[in-house]
């Protein structure tokens, strides 16, 4: 039987996403890389047929991951990336040179892996797509692989590499229920990516985490190099023009910069590679701005946590001084989400609170108490959907959309920002398997 790509997805929709179900501790009863071990075993081990940049962090893992690829693609390497969530298409998760997988190599995948995942009837849906990753890169012959970490970093399914470099972006406070209520312990989590003799860049400055970082360091006999904000502004950064707005893109790319020199004496990367891909490095949906014919402006930023709020904020005090925006609202409810209200509400003029569209959307009304309070000038409404939210924008002349990436992801397919077509592929990223059995 050869699938269709359809019916590959359909296969997706049978398997548990442990990450999507109601939160528990993060532990070796659900999160086994034992489990993934003997999976990819079974594959022939992918894992160890292509070097790898692995790339752990609360916020800004992705930027990047999209800047490492952008400048080892730009120098001439054929690269894979794997990030999640995806905005519109499931695709987007398995890219080499910046080309979603093909649908026909998807379904093929899937249909090849079958045998195997019939062996461990206890896969997660994120370990079966993370198998169909690895071997993706495998048939593509990537010279190399940038991995984005799903969720934390000890446990994640991904991290069964050894990678040529660990990276480690930031810590902050998010997914709290699984990784732990202090700093301390999501570092540790995170730091979980940490191999022996691997060298690791690390952008956290915040002494508890940090400590707990080279604590791991120092035991793995990994080299350690941090990232502060003088490197932000030193050269080339200092001439180089980021499409990505945001000082805290900036500091992502400092990052990115010291991932790719510690690379370099094993996989060569010229200095105007590295300027060249960071200048065109193109990651949507995080602080992206569209200006309309109309000169009506409409930021898009995936701001999911209390750090992306406060990134979103200090961008829109540094880009747009004095102007108060229109902000569509809507986040998922196991986020702190009366935290990112008080931070994003008192800079608005305008709050238009909608759901997202996932089961775990925090209720608009919940939202707008706490908005209310924490700007009790503004006009704070509730709308039944992003569309109904977005059809009250259309007069605005600046509106910011934030508070979750699948939130930006409906936002582009509405405002036809995207060539995607609006379909369920969205979904994927929210599946828990719940109910695989009505399907």
């Amino acid at each position: 039987m050869t699938l269709t790509y359809a019916q590959a997805l359909d296969y997706m929709y049978g398997f548990f996403n442990y990450e999507q179900r109601t939160p528990s501790r993060y532990s070796t009863e659900t999160y086994n890389l034992a489990r993934v071990q003997a999976f990819m075993a079974r594959l022939d081990d992918p894992q160890s047929r292509f070097r790898c940049i692995h790339i752990a962090g609360t916020k800004g893992k992705g930027s990047v991951a999209a800047m490492c690829e952008s400048a080892l693609r730009t120098a001439g390497y054929r690269v894979g990336l794997y990030t999640s969530p995806h905005l519109h298409d499931f695709r987007e998760r398995i890219q080499v040179d910046r080309e979603l997988i093909q649908e026909p190599e998807l379904a093929a995948l899937v249909e090849r892996i079958q045998p195997a995942v019939a062996d461990f009837p206890e896969l997660t849906w994120f370990e079966i797509v993370t198998g169909i990753g690895f071997l993706h890169f495998v048939d593509r012959q990537v010279d190399i692989a940038v991995l984005e970490v799903g969720l934390g970093g000890r446990l994640d399914s991904t991290n069964i590499v050894t990678p040529q470099v660990s990276v480690l972006t930031s810590i902050s406070y998010d997914h709290m229920a699984m990784l732990g209520n202090t700093l301390a312990e999501i570092a540790t989590e995170k730091a979980g990516i940490i191999k022996p003799g691997v060298p690791v860049v690390t952008g956290v400055n915040e002494p508890e985490p940090l400590a707990v970082i080279e604590a791991a360091a120092c035991q793995n006999g990994s080299a350690l190099v941090r990232v502060g904000p003088a490197e932000m502004h030193a050269p080339p950064l200092d001439t180089v023009h980021l499409p990505l707005l945001g000082q805290h893109q900036r500091a992502n790319a400092a990052v990115a910069l010291a991932a790719l020199r510690l690379l370099s004496p094993r996989i060569p990367i010229r200095a105007d590679a590295i300027r060249s891909g960071l200048a065109r490095v193109h990651w949507p949906g995080r602080l992206q701005l569209v200006t309309e014919t109309s000169g009506r402006k409409i930021l898009l930023d995936g701001a999911h946590n209390i750090g992306g709020a406060e990134s979103l904020a200090t961008a829109l005090r540094e880009y747009f001084p004095g102007t108060r925006p229109s902000l569509v609202l809507g986040i998922l409810r196991d986020k702190d989400w009366p935290a990112m209200c008080e931070i994003l509400a008192p800079l608005a003029e305008r709050i238009l609170l909608v759901p997202v569209h996932s089961e775990r959307s925090a209720e608009p009304h919940g939202l707008a108490e706490v908005c209310q309070r924490a700007n009790p000038e503004a006009q704070v409404s509730e709308y039944a959907s992003l569309a109904a939210g977005l059809d009250e924008t259309s007069a605005d002349r600046f509106v910011v959309i934030a508070g979750s990436l699948y939130l930006i992801g409906e936002a582009m397919e509405l405002l036809h920002l995207s060539t995607a077509t609006p379909s369920d592929e969205r979904g994927l990223n929210e599946w828990s398997g719940e109910k695989a059995a009505s399907r």
